[in-house]
Parts: structure tokens; sequence; C-alpha cells
């Protein structure tokens, strides 16, 4: 079968959620090979061989750490001209996307982005994607050279099929053209025990209808009551109820989680545009006209903060 690259997302060895869908979709498409670059291989070679990496590339080159994607970019594009695979796969957030596109056009081969879906067809790898503001969902496939994919998270649940990989170490040779630009230093983002945005299964959105910042509390109680992210429409950041990075919209975060809830939000297109590829929708709103209950799979025409309540009630009544 095809080999199929497969960029792994981690940090310091801990394989990232996203990684592990792209190796469940590629297995789709031939035999996975995962590219790691930085420190931790180690420990992230048994969560690769368990999500079915047939082989590991590990890149270990002391500039990954304070360079930006160009070592990505390099040992990619090396690997590639070196194994021909059948397609390279990264995650679609804004690294795995630059990325993607840099290889893309070094190897003269059709980029495809933000893929909600990959499945193998006659003449290859075909994807399904949502575009123009998620007004269309189309098919498209690469016509020229190695297809290069990004892939949104929560396009496929993780699906194990465990493997003793085959473990490579790969030598990349890093000019002083790749160094032009070097990170100085880095700080942790703070994070509490909610799933990150782009990675939830679940995510609840609050937007307008909360109508302050401390109304979010009854949006973060359904969200810790389901074990899900917290979101936002861009008229409660932009107000300052919610911090940016909650943002979920076409100029914010796109998500597309197996459950979106949304409560008080209208539904303008540009925040369908990044929530539309959601697998369930649920909108919560006191106007039966909003926009929000086209898109929605269940609607609840009512006060937010009457029913939003008595969900988190019965949720946490059948958890206790």
């Amino acid at each position: 079968m095809a080999e199929i690259l497969v960029l792994v997302d981690h940090i310091d060895g801990t394989v990232r959620k996203t990684t592990l869908e792209l190796l469940t979709l590629a297995r789709r498409l031939g035999e996975p090979s995962a590219v790691f670059l930085g420190t931790g291989a180690a420990e992230a070679t048994e969560t690769l061989g368990r999500y079915g990496a047939r082989k590991i590339y590990v890149v270990d080159v002391p500039e990954v750490e304070s360079l930006l994607v160009t070592p990505a970019v390099d040992a990619l594009v090396d690997i590639a001209r070196s194994t021909d695979p059948a397609a390279i796969l990264t995650p679609s957030h804004s690294d795995g996307r630059e990325t993607a596109a840099r290889v893309a056009l070094r190897l003269e081969s059709g980029l495809i982005t933000d893929a909600v879906d990959v499945t193998q067809g006659e003449a290859g790898p075909v994807t399904e994607q949502s575009v123009f503001a998620a007004t269309y969902q189309v098919t498209a496939h690469v016509t020229q050279g190695t297809p290069v994919i990004t892939v949104k998270p929560n396009a496929t649940a993780p699906e194990a099929a465990p493997t003793t990989p085959s473990v490579t170490k790969w030598d990349v040779a890093l000019g002083p053209a790749q160094s032009g630009v070097k990170v100085l230093s880095r700080t942790p983002r703070e994070r509490g025990d909610r799933p990150e945005l782009t990675e939830a299964d679940m995510v609840v959105s609050g937007g307008r209808g909360v109508n302050g910042g401390e109304n979010f509390a009854v949006i973060e109680r359904v969200a810790d009551a389901l074990g899900a992210a917290v979101g936002a429409s861009r008229a409660a950041v932009d107000a300052g109820w919610y911090p940016h990075s909650h943002q979920v919209g076409q100029t914010g975060t796109q998500v597309s989680p197996q459950l979106y809830l949304a409560a008080g939000i209208s539904g303008a297109i540009q925040h369908r545009a990044g929530m539309q590829t959601s697998k369930t929708i649920v909108a919560v709103n006191k106007d039966k006209e909003a926009p929000i209950f086209e898109l929605a799979d269940y609607g609840v025409v009512g006060d937010l903060f009457t029913v939003l309540p008595q969900l988190a009630e019965e949720i946490e009544s059948r958890k206790g």
C-alpha cells in the first residue's frame, strides 16, 4: 500500500488528538507514516503505533524549537522526495496550513485546506470542504503531484489500530535562509480544566443574548457539566464579555465538534462559517426567526437563562 505522511502535532512528546485523527484518516488512503519533529519522540512512539503509524520519521535538529515552520517544511519535502507518498496530511491550524502551503509549493503539488473528511477515490484522496463562509459543501481532489491536505480537528473520531512502527532518524540540513526568523522566547498560555476549543468534542457558545460577561457563568456551567469547551460569538468578545481566544467564527476559531450548543446567538453568516460543520447543532434563542434555527438540528425557542440552568441540572443529576 502507498505511504501517507502525517505531520505529528505534539507538546514535548504528548501527541495531540488532531494527529490521532489524521492517522485514522490516513489508514483509509494507505499506510500511515508519522513525521515527528522536536523532543519527546520516545514518549510518542507508543501512541503513534497504537493509532496505526507503520513508520515514524524522527527529525531531531537543534533548531526545531527556535524556528517557526521551516524545519517541518524541509523535513516533509525531503522525506516526500525520497519516499513518493500518496498524500501528505497536516493539522488545519495556522502552523499546519502554512507548512502545507510551503510544502505544496516546493513539490509543485496541489493543496487542499480545511478538509472535514477524506476518503479514497479512483484517482486518489477525495476531500469534503465547506466553502464561501460555509454556504456550500464541495468535494475536491488534487490533479497534480502529491496531494497535500490540511484537515480540520474533529473531522473523524480517532480509532486505534495497534502496530509496532519502525523508527528512522531523518537528518535535515537547514541553511541560512531557514533561520531568518527565530523564536526568542515562549510564554505558556494559562489553561483551565476545560478542553481546547479546536479539539473539543463538545462546545457551548454564548452570544449577544448572554447580555454581559458576568452572565457567561451559565454558559460555563453547562459546558462543565458536559465536559465541553466554551465559545463565544464575535459580538460577545467585541463587547469584552469573553476573551477573543474563545471567538468562534470566520475571523475567529473554526470548530467542528460532535455537538455545538449555541445560546443567545442569532446565527450571522460570520459565526456560521466557524461552526457549520459541527455534527449536531443545538440552538437556544428567544427569537423564533433567528437564522441559527435554519442551521440547527434541534432548537429551543426560549430564554437561555431559563433553559440552560434546567439543562445543567438535568445533566448534573444524570451524572450524579
